[in-house]
């Protein structure tokens, strides 16, 4: 009963898989909640809309969690790059939890909106700023639930990925970290030259 519990739960969830809600990702959440009664106010991407339905799901009252919810909810969004000023650190890929980012190192990247779930974590390590967010109308409910479900499955796909990877018995030979850095800021120097910000510093890794 309980895993069916947190299935229904999870279900509920935007599958944005941004972490905001502090459990890493919409299923940590849907367990805690159901197995440790989590409150049910900490999705701001599912907004009201998403709290009101956990609330019926659980016979809860979200009066308490309105005002809050209609404040901190987050409009859906994707992820833009500015292709022009991406300088391939691959940083951005490394971060995306839906695997929606396609580029090589030193090579420029790209996001592929339709897969960008919104959740922002490309943008934080990106060294040069180059990527923006760009706010969307909210979609409907049947629209938004196979949204949802896509999303799941490519957080799925992108978590066998990486314990595949893990996994592997043979790895190619690692870049050194120092070589890495190196190799980083050099693009970061070049990437400020082409804006005209050579007497800037190169950011600190």
């Amino acid at each position: 009963m309980k895993n069916q519990l947190i299935d229904e739960i999870d279900n509920l969830l935007p599958q944005t898989q941004c972490g905001l809600c502090t459990y890493g990702a919409c299923r940590p959440y849907a367990e805690a909640i159901a197995t440790s009664g989590e409150a049910i106010n900490k999705c701001p991407p599912g907004g009201v809309t998403g709290l009101l339905a956990l609330a019926q799901l659980l016979q809860q009252d979200p009066s308490a969690y309105l005002e809050e919810m209609q404040q901190k909810a987050k409009q859906p969004s994707v992820a833009i790059i500015r292709e022009d000023e991406c300088i391939g650190c691959t940083k951005c890929i490394q971060a995306c939890p839906v695997d929606a980012i396609l580029g090589s190192a030193k090579k420029m990247h790209t996001i592929l909106t339709d897969q960008c779930t919104g959740c922002e974590l490309c943008i934080p390590p990106c060294p040069v700023d180059c990527i923006d967010l760009n706010h969307l109308e909210p979609l409907d409910a049947a629209s938004q639930k196979e949204k949802a479900n896509q999303w799941r499955l490519q957080y799925q796909k992108h978590n066998k990925r990486l314990a595949a990877k893990s996994n592997e018995v043979q790895s190619p030979p690692t870049q050194s970290r120092d070589s890495r850095k190196s190799e980083i800021l050099d693009a970061i120097l070049r990437a400020k030259s082409k804006k005209g910000s050579q007497d800037e510093s190169p950011q600190t890794l």
